[in-house]
């Protein structure tokens, strides 16, 4: 065995028991497996991917690195190729070399790959892992603007062609766009875009004794070079003139190519232009994505290897072409592992139910992305329950998927491709059917009525909820748009529960209202028409004050992901809220015609929030019992045993 084998196997053996002992002493919440030795699956680690594509193990075919930097996922992780040299090949599942970090790089020099981060270099990667740190002898902030910074990509490149490495810093400024809230009454934002600048930090010496100059911005006829934020830069070749051209992802979901029109030794950039295939935009799945020119096919051309925000990596081939002077690549493909952990998306939002009728209880969930995923129970029980890889749902024929656009985001425009579908599921119509009802990125809940069998599910078109409303049709304060009618508008991305809280035999709603109170939406018929009452505020903490559990406003708003069930089993339904995992309030009972919800603390010691977690229940075993499902930032699901109960 070489030495480099040697090293890679003692690292991978520690790796796995580094993994086995976090898991022998973790806390009771656990992520649900799939329990499919044969199953394959999108590729993925949690929250944001930073691809560093290499032959990790030294065996001659490419591999997968994988920075991950989210919470609870937070990592760096090798997937092994074991299909060898072949464009798509079926990775192993992840094992954690290290810590996560924003914005890992990586950089190839003579053949060798080499890992940074800002100001930091991870040397001797494939051997030390992220062990071997170096600090570079210049400051992590190569750019002071006012506003906020989100990205800051570095990587070595003989940008000059003087034969020393010099350092390229790609950077994300927020400082015109600012945050939230600035669209005026016809939807426009009022506020400047994104900006990504790429930096040279020039080294006027060698590369093994640098000497480096001021950062200086890459400019186009005087003007600083731009894409909308978030650039990831990749310097290749690619109209193969002799030097190095300049191709950039952004913080949504397209390229941009800049020719260089100038030397190898003095680059020089054309104004830029956006990747197409087919007469229509280049563009990924999601947001955030961050692109690596990489030779993943050995042909000869540099490929784009490319993660997206919710975990996953894909596959861009160029074809070798040029189109009007543009490379021309392949639509994304997204990798493939051997299953492992349940995971859809990025900050899931599950629901347990019996969807297909069955007789087991599914899940359906929904994500960041705006999609609504169908994942079959297809047998077992508790943790030995075995899974389907998650289904994309359809309603009228066409996939769901919710999203933005360029005003639906209270955040601003550049939050366009994001959906942040939040649900349940019950009979919502009265016709023993189990329909879907849904918030999102938009605020305005939507219902998706079952139109097929019990055990054939189909989905019409989705329709607004509406209430009878005494006057004007409320909305946030910061709503920029009117609702149509007497739709129910609220705030974003927080559950519509749908429940009988009265019991009363018809199907009512228990959600956030537009000023984000708890409230609870009564339904009566009027004849035989089912109509759904103003929200009252009838649900108060132990003191008596009313539940506010959101009194943020604009972006801070909503985001409360709520399950009504009875934890104890006292026979009232208590609720459960996102935090650090789940918060267990305890249904207290009845207050001056008021329910008193008593907030005990999380139901586990674990945490698996970031930006947010997603509780509900579901009955593994089928003797009754709601045991805990969870929905984390990392898109995976946790699952424990409800101890809770009587």
């Amino acid at each position: 065995m070489t030495r480099c084998r040697l090293i890679f196997s003692l690292a991978i053996c520690f790796a796995a028991l580094n993994t086995a002992a976090a898991t022998a002493s973790a806390e009771e919440l656990q992520r649900l497996s799939y329990n499919d030795p044969d199953l394959v699956v999108d590729l993925g680690v949690g929250l944001w991917a930073f691809p560093l594509p290499m032959d990790y193990d030294g065996d001659g075919d490419h591999d997968l690195v994988v920075s991950c930097p989210d919470k609870p996922y937070n990592g760096t992780y090798f997937f092994e190729n074991t299909s060898g040299d072949v464009a798509m090949p079926v990775f192993k599942p992840g094992v954690r070399l290290g810590p996560g970090h924003h914005h890992m790089q990586v950089s190839y020099v003579d053949g060798e790959p080499r890992v940074l981060r800002p100001a930091m270099e991870y040397q001797n990667f494939r051997q030390s892992q992220l062990s071997d740190e170096k600090q570079l002898q210049l400051s992590a902030k190569v750019y002071k603007p006012k506003g906020r910074i989100r990205a800051n990509q570095w990587k070595y490149l003989d940008y000059n062609g003087d034969g020393a490495l010099d350092i390229i810093v790609g950077v994300g400024d927020w400082t015109d766009y600012g945050w939230d809230d600035a669209y005026n009454e016809k939807g426009e934002w009022t506020r400047g875009p994104l900006r990504g600048f790429v930096f040279v930090i020039a080294n006027s010496a060698t590369t093994e004794e640098p000497v480096y100059a001021e950062p200086k911005r890459i400019e186009i006829d005087g003007a600083p070079l731009e894409v909308f934020g978030w650039p990831s830069p990749n310097f290749v070749d690619y109209d193969n003139d002799g030097d190095l051209d300049l191709l950039c992802g952004e913080f949504r979901d397209s390229f941009t190519y800049f020719e260089n029109v100038g030397t190898r030794t003095e680059p020089k950039y054309s104004a830029g232009k956006t990747l197409m295939h087919g007469g229509k935009k280049l563009t990924m799945d999601l947001e955030m994505i961050t692109p690596t020119a990489f030779d993943w096919d050995k042909d000869g051309d540099f490929d784009l290897i490319c993660g997206d925000e919710d975990g996953r990596v894909a596959f861009l081939e160029n074809t070798g072409k040029l189109i009007d002077g543009v490379p021309e690549f392949l639509p994304p493909r997204y990798f493939q592992q051997q299953a492992q952990n349940v995971k859809f998306g990025a900050l899931s939002t599950p629901y347990g139910v019996d969807w297909d009728g069955d007789g087991d209880e599914d899940v359906i969930c929904g994500n960041t992305a705006g999609y609504i995923g169908f994942i079959e129970n297809l047998g077992g029980e508790g943790t030995a329950t075995k899974w389907a890889a998650p289904v994309r749902m359809q309603a009228d024929g066409e996939t769901i998927r919710i999203q933005a656009g360029p005003n639906g985001s209270i955040q601003g425009p550049c939050e366009s491709k994001w959906g942040y579908t939040t649900l349940s599921v019950a009979d919502w119509d009265g016709d023993e059917l189990p329909d879907i009802m849904i918030n999102s990125i938009w605020g305005e809940i939507l219902w998706y009525r079952n139109i097929g069998t019990r055990t054939a599910p189909q989905l019409a078109a989705a329709q607004p909820v509406e209430v009878q409303w005494p006057g004007e049709t409320p909305k946030p304060a910061w709503t920029w748009w009117n609702p149509r009618g007497k739709q129910l508008v609220t705030q974003w991305r927080t559950t519509p529960e749908m429940v009988d809280w009265n019991d009363d035999g018809l199907m009512d709603l228990v959600m956030l209202d537009h000023e984000g109170y708890l409230a609870f939406f009564q339904r009566k018929k009027n004849g035989e028409q089912l109509q759904l009452l103003p929200g009252a505020r009838v649900f108060t903490d132990e003191k008596g004050k009313l539940l506010r559990l959101n009194e943020r406003s604009a972006g801070g708003s909503g985001r409360r992901k709520i399950h009504l069930v009875d934890v104890d089993g006292d026979g009232r339904r208590d609720m459960l809220m996102n935090s650090t995992n789940a918060d267990f309030y305890k249904n207290m009972g009845t207050r001056d015609d008021k329910t008193v919800l008593k907030n005990t603390g999380e139901i586990d010691k674990r945490k698996i929030s970031g930006h947010s977690s997603s509780p509900t229940t579901i009955d593994l075993d089928g003797k009754g019992a709601r045991d805990f499902l969870i929905g984390a930032e990392d898109g995976y699901l946790y699952y424990r045993s409800n101890s809770l109960a009587k």
